[in-house]
């Protein structure tokens, strides 16, 4: 446990519980720790998941823009369900994306836990684009993110970031019930 790690963790908690409320403040201060996370990933060799802050930067900024403008007329975006295309394509990119990506990593770097790691990386995009779209399925992938990452970081010595799955596990199941009650209140 390092001081830049408790930094990470302290944004990352304030970052997902912005996000159960739906305040788009959770996108800056989410951009910060996933920027830091990109260093603790490299230290411990989990390359996937140190590209993956990369991607996230990328879709923390789409998700900025989209919750602000991304609904009618340039409007604040509504959570809404995905489309039974959308949960093929997902399906798809994610066995597709997770075998290249543990294929490359296992053959060309010294990564531990390549395929687990890739798995968990794929779905976290996928994840963090459903949440940018305010699809309120994220929660769902979340929450098998975050129980397979509880278990690999363990495995890694980094208890602090375990911990903080922890409690992105019971945050992500807060958020799904938010969610919930959300797109409730627009059906009415």
């Amino acid at each position: 446990m390092t001081p830049t790690e408790i930094i990470a963790v302290i944004l990352g908690l304030l970052s997902v519980f912005l996000v159960t409320r739906q305040n788009v403040w959770c996108y800056p201060l989410g951009i910060v720790s996933v920027f830091i996370y990109i260093f603790i990933f490299y230290e411990v060799k989990l390359y996937a998941d140190m590209g993956l802050q990369v991607f996230f930067i990328v879709l923390q900024a789409y998700g900025w823009y989209e919750w602000l403008y991304g609904g009618e007329k340039k409007t604040e975006l509504k959570v809404s369900w995905g489309s039974n295309v959308m949960y093929g394509l997902t399906i798809l990119f994610v066995v597709i994306a997770t075998m290249l990506l543990g294929s490359i990593l296992h053959k060309l770097t010294d990564a531990s836990l390549p395929y687990i790691d890739s798995l968990l990386a794929v779905l976290s995009m996928a994840a963090q684009w459903m949440m940018a779209k305010k699809y309120i399925e994220n929660w769902i992938l979340w929450t098998i993110v975050n129980i397979g990452s509880i278990a690999m970081y363990g495995m890694k010595g980094l208890y602090l970031t375990m911990f903080l799955y922890a409690v992105y596990l019971v945050l992500g199941i807060i958020g799904y019930i938010e969610w919930k009650k959300s797109l409730q209140v627009q059906s009415v």
